[in-house]
């Protein structure tokens, strides 16, 4: 499984941190150009390895850590998503009215033609995001929510990969809504710093 992280500002950077922190190889890319991007990312690791967008897209699994807003433009750069997972680490502070009344996340798996969408990494701030997930025996949770089982599945292993805590809250309309930003207001969930101690 090859892994991307699309926007290298300050939540594509604390992703990044995490992989570097257990050796997993991910590719980083935004709008600027590679070479833009490499002296940060060789400075948070080794495996971390900045590309044109064109070539981070060709990643099986890529997060979406970029301005709600971007989105769209990004899902233009193929014209088939058939075969990727996408992450949506994004958070959308827009009217309901501009969702089409949909659940955000259900409204970026539209415009990812033939994708499969989870919702996760959203819910923390960067410097969460960033510190070790591992705090006096308990990870650091992060929640998920997709309406693809397989793809949330695989989220979480690699969530567990990273060394958080998958909490799996079921479909994006559903359970996903605690995580969601609409209308201006927080899911009950974003924000929410939460643990769990290893059986």
């Amino acid at each position: 499984m090859s892994y991307a992280i699309v926007g290298f500002g300050k939540i594509g950077q604390a992703l990044a941190h995490a992989f570097a922190r257990k050796n997993i190889d991910v590719t980083v890319a935004s709008r600027r150009p590679p070479e833009a991007l490499t002296p940060q990312a060789r400075a948070i690791g080794p495996t971390v390895v900045a590309k044109s967008l064109r070539d981070a897209l060709e990643a099986d699994t890529i997060i979406l850590a970029v301005p709600f807003a971007e989105h769209r433009e990004i899902a233009k750069a193929l014209p088939n998503w058939r075969g990727k997972i996408i992450i949506d680490a994004m958070n959308a502070l827009v009217p309901a009215g501009e969702l089409d009344g949909l659940p955000s996340s259900a409204f970026v798996a539209k415009a990812f033609t033939g994708a499969k969408l989870v919702k996760a990494f959203n819910h923390l701030v960067a410097a969460k995001l960033a510190a070790d997930p591992i705090v006096e025996g308990g990870h650091r949770v992060v929640f998920l929510s997709s309406d693809e089982e397989d793809a949330t599945a695989a989220v979480a292993a690699l969530a567990k990969q990273l060394g958080f805590a998958p909490v799996k809250l079921g479909k994006l309309n559903e359970g996903g809504a605690l995580v969601h930003a609409r209308d201006r207001v927080w899911g009950p969930l974003i924000f929410q710093d939460l643990f769990k101690k290893e059986q």
